[in-house]
């Protein structure tokens, strides 16, 4: 009586064995169907078998019929996704820092199961190749998803923010105060996601970790910022903002050498108006947040490019020379560390 009931389930079966066992290189006859199922105590004949193929390929299914001597061969063509389709998703969720590396587990898994088991190897090897200090948080996954439903809702957030202290525990900010805030959209950068959000209390958009956020709920309040979020221009900020550390957006001007154009085209795009100003040099305006990571950035960059304006940040680039130079060749270092 169960095998009966089992019939029903056939061609779903059918379809998994196919997914699951065949590719472009692996191929199942009739008769290997006829046995794969009844691992499923599903009994079946040779011309129900056929009928059944038919049926898929109608509905839409690519079930390609090669014929090897006496026997044909059956398999599932097109997919969804396509082996090298997927190798991109799975170095993405693989390299993706704000994803724990439990959680890109699990998303490989599912992943791998869009094509056939000899295929998901190659997936597999995919994995290894790649690793990476991830993201410490579980909650993440979820936190994307409560922000997601908050910002088509039109409602606020209430959340805590925390840091790592040296013991690898999660110290809130504020003391555990609760933030409250109206998101407007997520942003993917430096290898971490982001929520841009007004903050009402002093009328300013911020951005803060995904990853950093704890405690997600969404207030009944209506989201407020709407037009400072209008204008709010996220490709610029993004490229003026170093790390996503905060600073106030100023005007800078660069003198480099020609080779430091593509350097400043890559990270401030290709809009910046460059002014040569002889044949081995040039000057570019861009507007940055002017942070220590901005001024880190400057320094690694060698001496090929400096700051000649504004003077307020030529001179925090002083000062910043003058505090390495008194960290690393003065004689009371180790006491000052």
């Amino acid at each position: 009586m169960a095998k009966r009931e089992h019939q029903k389930l056939k061609l779903l079966y059918l379809i998994k064995i196919l997914s699951e066992e065949t590719d472009d290189r692996h191929a199942l006859t009739v008769q290997e169907l006829i046995d794969r199922l009844k691992d499923y105590e599903i009994s079946a004949e040779r011309k129900a078998i056929y009928r059944d193929l038919e049926e898929l390929k109608i509905f839409g299914y690519d079930i390609i019929s090669e014929q090897i001597s006496r026997n044909v061969y059956y398999h599932l063509g097109c997919r969804s996704f396509e082996l090298p389709e997927l190798k991109l998703l799975v170095d993405s969720v693989q390299s993706a820092k704000f994803i724990t590396e439990k959680k890109s587990s699990v998303l490989i898994r599912k992943l791998e199961s869009f094509v056939s088991k000899y295929d998901a190897k190659y997936l597999q090897r995919q994995v290894i190749i790649s690793g990476r200090v991830k993201s410490i948080n579980e909650n993440i996954y979820y936190n994307v998803d409560r922000l997601h439903e908050a910002i088509s809702s039109d409602r606020q957030i209430r959340f805590r923010y925390f840091q790592w202290n040296i013991k690898k525990e999660m110290q809130f900010r504020r003391n555990g105060a609760w933030y409250t805030a109206s998101p407007w959209c997520l942003m993917w950068d430096d290898e971490n996601y982001y929520m841009v959000a007004y903050d009402s209390s002093v009328k300013k958009i911020k951005h803060y970790r995904v990853d950093k956020m704890l405690n997600i709920s969404i207030t009944g309040d209506t989201r407020e910022g709407q037009m400072d979020f209008q204008q709010f221009d996220i490709p610029r900020y993004a490229r003026s903002v170093f790390g996503m550390f905060g600073g106030e957006i100023t005007r800078v001007t660069f003198e480099a050498s020609n080779s430091m154009a593509g350097i400043l085209i890559d990270r401030f795009g290709k809009d910046i108006s460059i002014s040569p100003i002889d044949e081995h040099s040039f000057s570019v305006h861009v507007d940055v947040a002017v942070s220590q990571q901005f001024i880190g950035w400057v320094i690694a960059l060698g001496k090929d490019i400096r700051i000649t304006a504004p003077e307020s940040v030529v001179e925090k680039m002083r000062e910043e020379a003058r505090r390495l130079s008194d960290q690393y060749l003065g004689t009371n270092c180790k006491k000052e560390i």
